[in-house]
């Protein structure tokens, strides 16, 4: 069934001002508009809901049952509008996007400040997570666009590549491995070893590219940041596999190594819902990021 809205709206206006002049200049309605929006939804319901009086309007018994839950009901409406009307005032000032903290916190300073400049009336909001937290919220619609690792993405998810990033062996400068230009995988064996625990996908990557070796190396160490396994490297008490930018990073103690006879990289993508195009902010900082990146 079809809810005349308008109808109702005229009825309650007409009801509370108890006139149907005042009520048509509070919906700026000519008095006849008025009038037959009344007369159509009385028709539609079956009823008559308001007579006229010489002291103006009066309430029938129908009308009288009707006005409070509509009057509730009208109001809720209204309530539920302005919310979805502030949230999309709220939206159109706010720019969303989601990266790896590895990624963010070396390479996207830089195109942030740059597009903030020439959108100052945009606020940038970085939600800098884990790589499967960065495509569930591409996913859920919470970020126009994200910055991460390869990896199982799903159907709904369209993604580029942006780089290729090879991984290095960080040591203190006063370690044994410290002054060759490259180690191997069997290099790292008999030393302790930190690794981070909450990427799946970077621990993954590793363990697939060191093939066999990997199940002989001594994890002695399992951290939750990338920070926290530097540190552990900078102190002597272990070394660590992380991205080559860590090497900016890192403490000024600490050496990054390449690796010779086996390539250990990541492919770093940017992930948008397919078929949802990105605003033209969003469109411009991705742009900005991808160039930064591409400098890799």
């Amino acid at each position: 069934m079809r809810v005349d809205y308008l109808g109702l709206e005229a009825f309650v206006a007409v009801a509370q001002l108890g006139s149907f002049s005042k009520a048509a200049l509070r919906l700026n309605l000519t008095q006849t508009a008025l009038s037959h929006r009344i007369r159509k939804i009385e028709h539609d319901i079956g009823a008559r809901l308001l007579v006229r009086t010489s002291r103006g309007v009066s309430l029938t018994v129908a009308g009288q049952n009707l006005l409070p839950r509509v009057r509730g009901q009208l109001e809720t409406l209204a309530e539920l509008y302005g919310d979805a009307r502030n949230a999309g005032h709220e939206a159109r000032h706010k720019l969303v996007f989601a990266c790896v903290p590895t990624i963010a916190s070396y390479y996207l300073a830089g195109p942030m400040g740059t597009f903030s400049k020439a959108h100052p009336e945009l606020q940038i909001v970085l939600a800098d997570q884990r790589a499967g937290d960065v495509v569930d919220i591409v996913q859920q619609g919470r970020a126009e666009f994200g910055i991460t690792i390869t990896g199982a993405t799903p159907w709904d998810l369209e993604v580029e590549h942006l780089c290729t990033e090879a991984y290095v062996v960080l040591v203190r400068r006063d370690h044994r491995l410290a002054h060759r230009p490259a180690v191997t995988p069997l290099d790292l064996l008999g030393e302790p070893l930190a690794r981070i625990r909450t990427q799946s996908t970077n621990r993954r990557l590793i363990e697939e590219s060191l093939g066999e070796v990997s199940r002989r190396l001594d994890w002695r160490f399992e951290v939750e940041h990338a920070a926290m396994a530097m540190q552990l490297a900078a102190a002597g008490a272990a070394i660590t596999i992380l991205p080559n930018l860590t090497r900016h990073l890192a403490p000024d103690v600490l050496v990054g190594l390449p690796f010779a006879g086996v390539d250990i990289s990541r492919d770093v993508v940017a992930v948008q819902r397919r078929g949802v195009p990105l605003s033209q902010p969003a469109e411009a900082l991705l742009a900005m990021v991808r160039d930064q990146l591409s400098r890799l």
